[in-house]
């Protein structure tokens, strides 16, 4: 099933070359079919080493609040529409939103700082 979803996705977006893919460590994802599958097409896998959970952490934290903040207050999202609605909430995520824990800052104003 997690190939053909990614064949459907790559029928859609032909050009993948620099995308990641976040992934748990279920064994559908650890399989060598999946992995040459995504070196194949240039997708970039991502999960947590064995054991060690705090490999992700900041994009599981991401993809929580994506899911409810901008996800899970709406029913009956069509494909477009949760399309949208992702999009928007990343580009608030990086811009808007301020974190605690960037010092009160948006992702975007902490990087900028730090590079500054």
């Amino acid at each position: 099933m997690v190939l053909q979803t990614v064949k459907q996705v790559l029928q859609k977006r032909k050009d993948v070359s620099g995308i990641i893919l976040h992934s748990d460590r279920g064994f559908q994802y650890t399989s060598r079919a999946y992995d040459d599958m995504l070196h194949q097409v240039t997708l970039t896998p991502s999960m947590s080493r064995k054991d060690n959970c705090f490999d992700n952490a900041c994009i599981e934290s991401f993809f929580s609040h994506l899911k409810t903040e901008a996800l899970y207050p709406y029913v009956n999202l069509d494909a477009d529409q949760v399309q949208r609605r992702m999009e928007e909430y990343i580009l608030f995520y990086n811009e808007q939103r301020i974190q605690l824990n960037l010092n009160k800052l948006t992702p975007v104003e902490y990087r900028r700082q730090l590079a500054a």
